[in-house]
């Protein structure tokens, strides 16, 4: 007979409750702060519904009245150096962490309101709002908000979206040495998102400082916790990745704040990430200032029965039973939690002159100009200083013979060797003599414990990179295997990391660098054959670099890595890495950025292109006859196209031909012969011509491949077309 033997998980899980006791063992200055930031917070929440009820805000209000006491003792134990971001459903941990930052020392019942604590609650009001003197300058609104200073690193609309932000925060942490934490919090609805789960996983794999914070409020907007999940006990999520988990009442402050104080323990320690599940409940619907029962989805008795746990009475009884405070004085504290309110609001509105009597709105002068509405996208362009050359500027005794794909591995090395902040990552990176075709020979050896082998978790590893470059102490560069996989990590690439910057206000850089490899003519099929360029080029937060040789690479990634922005080098596998051509001895010289090369010059038709396309594009005008003048675009984002070079071209030839290699459907050529009729027209002979690939995705057979493809016959029967 078979033998079954119970197996044990690796981690612990265990419920957490504070007793009566250790409130009376508790100390009273700790007990009337935390008191006090909870009256705060569910104040300010009060009046956000309250403008929300008059239709001041602009959006969505997602109110977390009910669940401070999770925000206020998990964010009292916690330091400047720690940081946190959490989701939709943020303003009490985001006002929890910059309370404490601002006044460390505590807060006590009956003191008058410090002007830094006027300040916080006025900027978050603001911001909530969309006004210019809120923290992200009204650009974030309810749902992202973000004070870098104090590690508040900001909270986010996409469920489960800033968790592996979380990690790289953590990893920046561990990088550097400190005994600082991240503290990830979302609720039971991103308890299921994958990105979520891959971030628990390789927060676990690599011994993280990460705290996983789950506010199971029991509702994802009408969806009940049971409904989505077989076991509502959302901790258990930790042992599956062996990450040691705990449950506490999220309606009990000091109980949140001591399991905090023993977590902190063990992740400073080194012991890796935590779990903590704090059951609480939200009061209102998913938003705005009504409760869930308005609409249906849970009970009236459900609603009273946790509001006779609610937080701030459960704390208040304590304080009255310990002497801290007597009834009057709570009251009292309620009173001037609601004045402060009352009086920032009145800071925000006055009486509007064409509604009816009694009518506010929002005080003209606060919006923001509609000017900031494209400021602080990317950063300004670096000053290259005397790096800066152009790739003719070379002679032959600065040059050597060498593979592509070679080069690629010499200039990582050279930027790792000047500059310790730069951190590799991606599948399989640190090993096979270079990862999976040689661009990373050598780093694994030569910089141990900065070339990181992910597990296979493109959306985990794509938002801790995010995440490092959010915190900004050092520079990610991640590698995605296949160009294809930029949709398994679509999220953290387009949501997250290329809207960080301008979503929180466009102070902060979003450094690093994305390494996606073509697989176009490999025989890898469908799923490992897309040219991302027209994906990539719909977010407007990448900068996208398209190198056609091995010279160009060197000068572009390191013009590209001077940019304070996340950019995407594409780099083809089949056509380019193999290919033994002319590459630089200089390895830190910087082409100029934002420019294309002219690398054939004619005066018939103008031929555009990038990557493999742009020599069978000079083979085309070869073999057909026709005076082409081709051009390599070298940067491909929107806003690093070189006009000033195609405008200069078409002038002169008055036709245009864009080739590109891929499929129809993921075209990049499809805007940019838009724009080029939209910015040109005048000087356009004909309609601009488009080679591309096929409707199809390539095939595994090499005939289907072959024909699913654009090469250089297309291109030349494109020329013919021109002269009739």
């Amino acid at each position: 007979m078979p033998i079954t033997e119970p197996l044990q998980p690796s981690a612990t899980w265990n419920q957490f409750t504070a007793t009566e006791a250790d409130w009376d063992a508790a100390d009273a200055a700790l007990l009337e702060s935390m008191t006090v930031q909870m009256h705060l917070i569910r104040a300010f929440e009060e009046q956000v519904l309250d403008l929300a009820g008059q239709k001041l805000i602009n959006g969505p209000a997602h109110s977390s009245i009910g669940q401070e006491a999770g925000a206020v003792g998990s964010a009292v134990p916690l330091t400047v150096q720690d940081q946190i971001n959490g989701s939709h459903r943020g303003h009490h941990q985001f006002l929890a962490k910059a309370l404490n930052a601002v006044q460390p020392d505590g807060f006590s019942i009956g003191a008058d309101w410090t002007e830094d604590v006027v300040s916080v609650l006025y900027r978050t009001l603001a911001e909530i709002a969309g006004l210019t003197d809120g923290y992200c300058h009204g650009r974030g609104g309810s749902m992202h908000l973000q004070w870098k200073e104090v590690g508040a690193m900001g909270t986010n609309a996409i469920v489960g979206g800033a968790v592996p932000f979380a990690t790289g925060f953590a990893m920046s942490h561990k990088l550097a040495g400190t005994d600082a934490v991240s503290v990830t919090y979302f609720g039971d609805g991103a308890s299921n998102i994958g990105s979520t789960l891959e971030a628990l996983n390789i927060a676990a794999a690599w011994k993280l400082p990460t705290i996983f914070f789950i506010e199971n409020n029991q509702y994802a907007v009408s969806t009940t916790v049971n409904e989505s999940t077989a076991d509502p006990r959302l901790s258990v999520r930790g042992l599956g990745f062996g990450i040691p988990s705990w449950r506490v009442d999220g309606q009990d402050a000091l109980s949140v704040k001591l399991l905090m104080d023993k977590v902190l323990e063990h992740v400073r320690g080194g012991g890796g990430p935590a779990v903590v599940e704090a059951d609480t409940y939200r009061y209102f619907h998913q938003n705005g200032p009504f409760p869930g029962s308005a609409f249906g989805y849970r009970s009236k008795e459900e609603e009273a029965g946790w509001r006779d746990r609610d937080p701030l009475n459960l704390a208040e009884k304590h304080l009255e039973r310990l002497g801290i405070a007597t009834r009057e004085q709570l009251d009292a504290l309620r009173k001037s939690c609601k004045a402060i309110m009352a009086e920032l609001s009145g800071r925000i509105t006055e009486a509007d002159p064409n509604g009816r009597p009694g009518q506010l709105r929002i005080r003209p002068e606060l919006w923001p100009s509609a000017s900031f509405i494209d400021v602080g996208i990317r950063g300004d362009w670096p000053d290259g200083g005397d790096r800066v050359r152009t790739d003719d500027s070379f002679g032959a005794d600065e040059l050597v013979k060498q593979r592509f794909v070679d080069t690629i591995a010499a200039v990582m090395h050279r930027r790792m060797e000047t500059d310790d902040s730069i951190v590799v990552l991606g599948e399989d990176v640190h090993k096979l003599n270079g990862g999976s075709r040689g661009a990373t020979k050598g780093l694994p050896v030569d910089f141990p414990g900065r070339v990181l082998g992910t597990p296979i978790a493109e959306a985990g590893f794509t938002g801790l990179g995010g995440g490092m470059a959010l915190d900004g102490r050092y520079y990610p560069v991640v590698e995605l295997m296949y160009a294809d996989f930029i949709w398994v990590a679509a999220d953290q690439i387009f949501n997250q990391i290329g809207r960080a910057r301008h979503m929180f206000g466009g102070d902060h850089d979003m450094a690093m660098l994305m390494r996606l490899k073509i697989g176009t003519t490999t025989g890898y099929g469908s799923q490992h054959s897309m040219d991302p360029a027209g994906i990539l080029s719909t977010s407007v937060g990448w900068r996208i670099i398209a190198p056609s040789t091995a010279l160009d690479y060197v000068g572009l990634l390191n013009a590209a890595m001077l940019t304070r922005d996340p950019v995407a080098v594409l780099e083809h596998d089949a056509d380019l890495y193999k290919l033994e051509g002319l590459a630089p001895k200089d390895l830190d010289y910087v082409l100029p950025f934002g420019k294309a090369a002219v690398r054939r010059e004619g005066s018939a038709v103008t031929l555009i292109s990038y990557l493999s396309m742009v020599q069978r594009c000079l083979d085309a005008v070869e073999e057909s006859g026709v005076d082409g003048e081709v051009i390599d675009l070298r940067w491909l984002d929107r806003a690093s196209l070189d006009w000033e070079t195609i405008e200069a071209s078409v002038k002169k030839t008055n036709n245009v031909v864009i080739v590109e290699q891929g499929a129809q459907g993921t075209s990049y050529g499809g805007w940019l012969a838009g724009e080029i009729g939209r910015r040109l027209f005048d000087w356009l002979d004909a309609p601009v011509i488009r080679v591309q690939g096929g409707e199809a995705a390539p095939s595994i057979s090499k005939a289907l491949e072959t024909a699913a493809n654009a090469n250089t016959d297309d291109i030349v029967a494109a020329l013919n077309e021109l002269k009739g």
